[in-house]
């Protein structure tokens, strides 16, 4: 018999019988420590605090954060360890909340009326369980993924009944751990002749990562005739074919999965994305109007459902000026933008941008040039870079404003930060046929070339001389900047010289503007962070 005496329980509810209700049951199970609460920001603000080993949740709250919303950003924000058991609680039985409360994967979903004995009954299968993967759990805790794996293999070994938690948490750390290989074969094996949903998941995200689309295409197609009910899957399909470039296709996939589950902000703002851009702005726009509100108390709101929603509703009317309503709906989604991102000059600078686009389109020709004169100005005072594609995006909106000049010093920018991609510096080349911004990093790029040879070669005095050169021609290049850097870091390391950390700090300084968003961001944090420890 499981002994709760000295198990810590947070019960959310929005009403206050049914927290009384829960709370005498515990008590009969002889619970010492319940917290209560009746919204989803008391609970987090709880969780703070306080580490619990039961969360007995309400999947609908009323106004503010669902249960949901709440299970994110506990696991985003760290505010509960694995140990910790979360269960959803709800009386709804409609198929999106269902399936929006699994999508989010808590422990155990409990549907409600209930009794003391369900209750005791489920909760007892759940402590045991977490219990007997105490030595996983421990190290997950930890982070220490190599001790996850070891733990995995042990267990596997002394009870085979934990083979299905087991597995999971193994192929997650090898997947955070970079063990593609090992990876691999543990997804194929498990989606041998019995799969398991998630592994099949996971294996074709792994191929679609790997670039391996017909691979990936045909699991997935496979799966849903076994899971028609996984969304997850059709999010894959829908990945495959933008990967192809069919975005009408994916497009229809990504619908199918919306069907099932509509109340995934990621999906419906992917949806959104793929609709603008077959020109399907009907769609786009219902689609990040209802990202927008599913993102209202998430932690995954963003701002580019705003742009999103106010681009394609100014898509929606062509050349022609929009009519008062939509006009009215434009303002109060930059408004909204503005007010709650106002510290992000970036944002100020496109939602400027497409406001400008509008107010031409209405022939208010005044408030247009206003607005594009606000965004130079805040371009030029900004410390951050837009990322490439949103670089090119402000560019020809400036372009179509007629400021060709600062059009010109963005698309310079973002030739010089991220020249020494050739995706990027063929999409610059459709707004510009400017040498100087085309051709500008050719030497610099090759310098970098050889500096990766150089350093593959072990041959790092020589890499690091042509990293530096390469960084000298272009010294806001994202690439070029890191590769001089860590070179002068693994010089450091061996041999402290207050002149070789300087340069390197000096290299990093020149990149901060980097969005963080980009890719190399986290190597870029990791450099600062080794570099200033010296």
């Amino acid at each position: 018999m499981i002994d709760y005496s000295k198990k810590r329980f947070l019960v959310v509810d929005d009403f206050s019988e049914f927290r009384t209700a829960v709370t005498g049951m515990l008590r009969l199970m002889a619970v010492k420590q319940v917290d209560a609460a009746a919204k989803g920001e008391e609970a987090l603000a709880l969780c703070r605090n306080t580490q619990y080993d039961i969360i007995l949740h309400d999947y609908n709250l009323g106004a503010g954060k669902n249960g949901q919303q709440v299970l994110e950003e506990l696991h985003h924000a760290k505010l509960i360890s694995p140990h910790c058991i979360f269960v959803m609680c709800t009386a709804e039985s409609s198929q999106a909340m269902v399936m929006s409360a699994l999508e989010c994967e808590p422990d155990a979903y409990l549907t409600k009326p209930f009794n003391r004995a369900s209750l005791q009954q489920r909760l007892d299968k759940l402590v045991e369980r977490k219990t007997a993967l105490k030595p996983v759990l421990d190290a997950l805790s930890k982070e220490d993924h190599a001790a996850v794996i070891t733990a995995c293999d042990q267990l596997l070994k002394a009870n085979p009944k934990l083979a299905p938690q087991c597995l999971r948490y193994k192929a997650n750390a090898l997947k955070t751990l970079g063990m593609h290989a090992e990876l691999e074969a543990l997804l194929k094996f498990l989606t041998g002749d019995r799969p398991l949903p998630w592994a099949l998941i996971a294996l074709g995200t792994l191929w679609l990562e790997q670039g391996k689309l017909d691979e990936a295409e045909q699991l997935f197609t496979s799966a849903v005739t076994q899971f028609p009910m996984l969304p997850a899957l059709f999010d894959g399909l829908a990945a495959v074919n933008k990967a192809r470039g069919d975005h009408q296709q994916a497009q229809a996939f990504l619908m199918q999965g919306l069907q099932i589950s509509p109340n995934s902000l990621q999906r419906q703002q992917t949806l959104g994305q793929l609709a603008r851009s077959n020109g399907d702005y009907e769609r786009a726009t219902k689609a990040f109007r209802q990202a927008i509100d599913l993102g209202r108390n998430s932690q995954f709101r963003d701002p580019e459902n705003h742009l999103g929603l106010a681009g394609s509703l100014s898509d929606q009317v062509g050349d022609e000026a929009p009519g008062s309503k939509v006009m009215t709906e434009i303002r109060q989604t930059l408004g909204d933008l503005g007010k709650t991102w106002r510290d992000d000059p970036g944002l100020k600078v496109r939602a400027n941008l497409l406001e400008a686009s509008v107010l031409k389109k209405a022939a208010d020709i005044g408030g247009a040039d206003k607005l594009v004169k606000a965004a130079a100005e805040q371009l030029a005072q900004m410390d951050t870079f837009f990322s490439a594609d949103k670089a090119l995006e402000v560019a020809a909106q400036l372009k179509k404003l007629g400021r060709t000049d600062v059009a010109e010093e963005v698309l310079g920018t973002c030739a010089e930060m991220y020249g020494d991609d050739e995706n990027i510096m063929s999409a610059i080349s459709q707004h510009t046929d400017n040498p100087a911004i085309l051709q500008a990093g050719t030497q610099a790029q090759q310098f970098n070339r050889e500096g990766i040879r150089a350093y593959q070669q072990k041959q790092f005095p020589e890499a690091l001389a042509l990293f530096r050169q390469a960084q000298a021609l272009q010294p806001r290049n994202i690439s070029f900047a890191l590769n001089t850097a860590q070179s002068l870091l693994r010089l450091l390391l061996t041999t402290p010289d207050a002149e070789l950390k300087a340069e390197c700090l000096q290299c990093l300084e020149q990149v901060r503007s980097m969005p963080s968003s980009d890719p190399r961001y986290p190597r870029y944090n990791k450099l600062c962070s080794t570099v200033q420890g010296l």
